[in-house]
């Protein structure tokens, strides 16, 4: 369910908007805007967020009468320029954040949204120590938890952190004179980015090489540390038919947990806050492996398949894009790795719209985001409208910023 992941989108390459799903962990590795830094909180946007807390009884049992928190954190920002969270008004704006996602599919789990709360951590070794710990938590051996991990925000005296991957898990790109790539090519750049900051590359390089995550600190300094194997669970690729797909020898990492998508909460800026749901089937089969500018497979497979690749009329493509869905679909069901299927999430998807709406919430969604890459027409979401997308709306994950 990359749903969790699925706020923002999926790897795209047909001129869709340069965003991510937050809980599928699709989107481009390039940034948008340049990273504006630490900015003082807005009054008005922290108390429409109290406000918000109050009217879905969020505050915690042991929290303070709503007027009397609106004035101390009032207080609070006209004396220091910003104001801190209660536990429980973080974890409701993280989850609330999830479910403002428009591109996000798998919306009808985010009341269930596992928050760690790692807001005293700012050192950049100490960020990525706890990155890997979100993953071994997140991973359970394969029963994956929506999760997310909040590190220090971003106050007006001192930047919070920033990782600069944009999942926590990726694969190199390994660019070669001839112009060619082995591994992923979206992520050619940010590979010989981190090799000039000291990354030794494997040898021999290989298609599924594990990038190191790239974290600065409040100080700016960017600082490469490596993942290590325990807390990268990886699924082998086999086909439920056909034994020669082993023989391709391929795999996808089982968590995808975007990580560089600042989080917004009642005016503060969470710029490290890296956040996982459980993959969805096409993601993976009919995006990461099959694009033409990531690893491009369907070629490969069709013609293992012996099929005619003599005319796009001969649905080639289609043909081979269904098998390698299968066989992903197959390896993370074989492996007991959570993952979800396209039919089954659309239909979910309808489910948490129906809850919106019966408590009296409009449910934004981007239709070119929601319905799934492959049998689009097959699934319950393709058809009918949604409530257009509120970019302006909050809490909210926000697109990456140009921040390297």
């Amino acid at each position: 369910m990359t749903a969790v992941v699925n706020g923002y989108g999926s790897s795209t390459s047909e001129g869709l908007p340069e965003q991510r799903c937050p809980m599928t962990g699709r989107g481009r590795p390039d940034g948008g805007a340049p990273d504006p830094g630490p900015q003082p909180v807005d009054p008005d946007e922290a108390v429409e967020f109290l406000e918000l807390v109050e009217a879905e009884d969020a505050a915690g049992a042991d929290a303070e009468p709503p007027a009397q928190r609106r004035a101390a954190v009032l207080d609070e920002i006209a004396a220091t320029g910003t104001y801190r969270h209660t536990e429980a008004e973080l974890a409701f704006g993280a989850r609330v954040a999830w479910r403002n996602s428009a591109r996000c599919i798998g919306r009808l789990y985010w009341k269930t949204l596992h928050v760690r709360d790692r807001r005293q951590i700012t050192a950049a070794g100490d960020v990525a120590a706890e990155c890997i710990a979100h993953l071994r938590e997140a991973t359970r051996g394969g029963r994956i938890r929506s999760s997310i991990t909040v590190f220090a925000p971003d106050v007006p005296e001192r930047p919070g952190p920033r990782i600069h991957n944009e999942q926590l898990v990726r694969y190199a790109g390994h660019r070669f004179p001839d112009g060619t790539v082995r591994g992923d090519p979206r992520l050619a750049d940010f590979t010989d980015l981190v090799e000039e900051l000291g990354w030794r590359r494997p040898e021999p390089r290989g298609r599924f090489d594990v990038l190191p995550l790239l974290v600065s600190g409040p100080d700016g300094r960017p600082s490469l540390h490596e993942l290590p194997a325990d807390a990268v669970l990886e699924v082998p690729l086999t086909h439920p038919d056909h034994e020669w797909f082993a023989d391709m020898r391929l795999r996808w990492h089982a968590v995808p947990a975007i990580s560089n998508m600042p989080l917004v909460v009642g005016g503060v800026r969470y710029p490290a806050a890296p956040f996982n749901g459980w993959y969805l089937n096409t993601e993976i089969g009919a995006r990461n492996l099959a694009d033409a500018d990531r690893y491009d497979l369907l070629p490969a497979i069709a013609a293992r398949l012996g099929l005619d690749t003599s005319s796009v009329r001969t649905l080639w493509r289609d043909r081979a894009l269904v098998e390698l869905t299968r066989a992903v679909q197959h390896s993370f069901d074989e492996a007991g790795v959570t993952m979800a299927d396209h039919h089954t999430e659309s239909d979910r998807f309808l489910a948490h719209l129906a809850k919106e709406e019966k408590a009296g919430r409009s449910c934004a969604a981007d239709w070119t985001w929601i319905v799934p890459p492959m049998s689009g027409g097959l699934t319950s979401v393709f058809h009918r409208y949604y409530d257009d997308p509120r970019p302006d709306e909050r809490p909210a994950f926000l697109p990456p910023a140009a921040d390297l």
